[in-house]
């Protein structure tokens, strides 16, 4: 994966934490069919790796992404309906894995996010973003519509900001998306989102991994559900079952004696 022409790469640093990073800054990261597949597999790797805990989506250059590679909408517009129905399963695969990744995922913007890099940013847990940095759902401009990465926009800017903003195609800043809570955190420039990044790397590693991973499918199994009975009993027996686990035990324990727990590294 890490070959330096690929228009992905996948490096893994050290703590448990692996970059992928969109590597294509001569097309400010736009992404086609075959990029959709190579990001598909990178997550997928991810996920799957034991040695990875947290994971940091970022892009080369100047701009994090424009979206839809123009030689890739100019193959689709010649395609059947089949053909591009396939191809949009296959960007909303990315959302889907994307969104749902078992290891805390981190975005990093800067420049321009437009189109269906709008969806990447909503499917990160945490989107850290320069000032700078510019968002469109620019899908109508073109006589399009934003449909793969929609459930995961509506999800993190609301339905009042989706319906302006799919309906207008009008640029945001990074202050109003992280008004409309796209974005989490601004920093002044790419160095200070650096900083931040690491900052936040540091925070987090004081976190049970095991227990970010819980908590992550905490929200998606507690959000847009009606409180019954099911899911108060639901959440009692997550909270029960951590509890008795091993990290949960050896959490527990840390605290209680005072000293650090097991996975916190040895330079924290």
């Amino acid at each position: 994966m890490s070959h330096q022409h690929s228009a992905v790469l996948m490096h893994q640093r050290d703590n448990g934490i692996s970059e992928i990073v969109l590597n294509r800054p001569d097309k400010r990261n736009a992404f086609d069919d075959a990029i959709i597949q190579q990001l598909i597999q990178a997550f997928e790797y991810v996920d799957r790796d034991p040695e990875t805990q947290i994971v940091i989506l970022r892009s080369e250059g100047k701009h994090f992404s424009a979206g839809a590679d123009l030689g890739w909408m100019r193959r689709m517009a010649d395609n059947t309906r089949q053909e591009n129905l396939d191809d949009s399963r296959e960007l909303a695969r990315l959302m889907n894995i994307l969104n749902h990744l078992s290891k805390p995922v981190i975005g990093l913007v800067q420049g321009a996010a437009f189109g269906g890099a709008v969806g990447l940013a909503a499917c990160c847990d945490i989107v850290l973003a320069t000032e700078s940095a510019s968002f469109c759902l620019s899908e109508v401009k073109l006589g399009l519509i934003p449909a793969a990465i929609s459930p995961y926009v509506v999800r993190a800017i609301g339905e009042r900001q989706a319906r302006r903003y799919f309906l207008s195609a009008e640029v945001f800043s990074a202050s109003e998306a992280q008004q409309f809570g796209l974005v989490h955190i601004v920093c002044d420039d790419e160095q200070a989102l650096q900083a931040r990044c690491t900052e936040l790397l540091k925070h987090m590693a004081n976190n049970g991994p095991q227990a970010m991973k819980a908590a992550k499918d905490l929200v998606f199994a507690v959000s847009h559900k009606p409180i019954t009975a099911e899911l108060i009993d639901d959440t009692a027996q997550r909270i029960a079952d951590i509890r008795v686990g091993e990290e949960g035990q050896e959490g527990l324990s840390a605290f209680l004696n005072k000293r650090k727990a097991s996975w916190i590294p040895e330079t924290q």
